[in-house]
């Protein structure tokens, strides 16, 4: 890579750790920052960071994340927060000098009911899908973002958008997840109180695309080296499947015997997300992570981080 610093905003995410993990394996520094010592939203703290530090990439995975209960019930805070982290650290790094940047964005950008697979020319052709509209309108304002100082600065500023990620670090809590870890946790509780049955929410038959996320780690690298274009880039797993169908795999992964039930009072949000990701595989890379084996090891890593999993959970709800 041709640079030395890279300033990782947000490693303690699960995108986040990923790329660090990543990065491990290249000959950089990686700088990082906690919210403890730096809040992303104040733009103070951002400019005096940025200045001090003067990385040579930055890579943007700071977000506030969570499913479509979380959505629903924060919706200021899921559009304000994002858009204050996105324009601090975009606008400062640019202030410092930054050539490189990368912006992870997410696939709810598109319209609701964009034509499967989704193509990178759907963005902002039709409605988003309203239980998560706020986090998507701040992603796509990330976009806008570089693509702007791209225009107005000559800046090497990209947008990568992944599909649905899980794996390690994900979180499990279960007013604020996304499906995948969910239901990792509910087929695990119930079998270890011995339920009959587990509830999913919604009809079951949305369909979903599920990578995990050392894969998107490993192509927010490749992507570093070998794309610098104006457009987000696509980035997925390439195949999807049915609420229903993951609620079973997740099932049999996990041991629970009992039986699998669907509340279609509850929301299914869009019917289908499925992306083209055929142009990063043009460029070389394709997901190497096979879903059953991710999943294995995203239940493996909830097993060793049980206790500090409630206790987040607990420190959140407070």
């Amino acid at each position: 890579m041709n640079a030395s610093r890279i300033f990782l905003a947000g490693h303690r995410g699960m995108v986040g750790a990923a790329i660090q993990r990543r990065l491990a394996r290249e000959n950089v520094d990686v700088l990082t920052a906690g919210h403890e010592t730096l809040d992303l939203r104040e733009q103070a703290d951002v400019r005096a960071y940025m200045e001090r530090e003067r990385p040579d990439v930055v890579v943007l995975a700071a977000a506030k994340v969570g499913g479509i209960l979380a959505n629903d019930s924060f919706p200021a805070d899921f559009l304000g927060d994002n858009l204050a982290i996105e324009l601090n650290i975009i606008h400062e790094a640019h202030r410092a000098g930054v050539e490189r940047l990368v912006f992870l964005g997410s696939s709810c950008i598109y319209p609701k009911f964009a034509a499967q697979p989704i193509r990178e020319e759907a963005l902002l052709t039709g409605a988003l899908e309203p239980t998560n509209e706020w986090y998507a309108i701040a992603k796509i304002a990330g976009i806008k973002l570089c693509q702007a100082y791209r225009r107005q600065y000559g800046r090497h500023y990209i947008s990568l958008m992944p599909c649905n990620l899980y794996g390690p670090n994900d979180n499990f809590d279960l007013a604020t997840s996304h499906v995948l870890p969910a239901l990792i946790r509910k087929f695990h509780e119930a079998k270890q109180d011995r339920k009959s049955e587990v509830v999913v929410w919604g009809s079951g038959t949305p369909r979903r695309e599920f990578m995990h996320v050392d894969d998107l780690a490993d192509a927010t690298v490749f992507l570093m080296r070998h794309y610098d274009e104006d457009g987000p880039i696509n980035c997925g797993a390439g195949f999807d499947l049915s609420i229903g169908e993951l609620a079973e795999k997740i099932r049999r992964i996990v041991e629970f015997e009992g039986r699998i039930v669907f509340d279609a009072t509850k929301p299914d949000g869009t019917p289908r997300k499925l992306m083209d990701s055929s142009r990063i595989v043009a460029q070389g890379w394709k997901p190497k992570i096979d879903l059953d084996e991710g999943i294995a090891d995203a239940y493996r890593w909830f097993l060793e981080h049980q206790a500090e999993e409630h206790s987040r959970t607990r420190a959140m709800r407070r």
